[in-house]
């Protein structure tokens, strides 16, 4: 995707995939559970993964370069397993200036396996830039 400002080097097997952005405002991202995301035999995915993805889209939804998570409160609200693919969809219901407010659903079909919502930041630089 040609307008994604943040998070250039995400990981597509890892965090996910954008589908849209309208900066500032929403993102969708999709996610594949793979077999190397699975912590049992009956190949529940962990968490960190589902996280991870919503955080993500999060993250394009304000879409700048130095955007920052702060915090979160999130719900995980049913189990992912290996081979579902997550869609996550962040909308930022609160702008503050250089603080945003994005709530994050992530869904695999109709079904809701994580909420959540993120406080964001966009920093005047790069959060390791000294």
């Amino acid at each position: 995707m040609d307008n994604v400002k943040t998070h250039k080097k995400a990981s597509v097997k890892l965090i996910g995939k954008p589908i849209e952005i309208f900066e500032g405002k929403k993102a969708t991202a999709e996610l594949l559970a793979t077999k190397e995301m699975t912590v049992d035999a009956l190949e529940l995915v962990h968490g960190g993964f589902t996280f991870g993805l919503a955080d993500y889209a999060a993250m394009l939804a304000v879409n700048h370069s130095n955007v920052v998570l702060a915090s979160a409160q999130v719900k995980f609200a049913a189990p992912v397993k290996q081979g579902e693919t997550m869609i996550a969809e962040a909308v930022v219901i609160k702008n503050e200036g250089r603080k945003n407010e994005v709530n994050v659903n992530v869904r695999i079909g109709e079904r809701l396996v994580f909420t959540g919502t993120f406080i964001c930041y966009i920093l005047e630089k790069h959060v390791l830039s000294k």
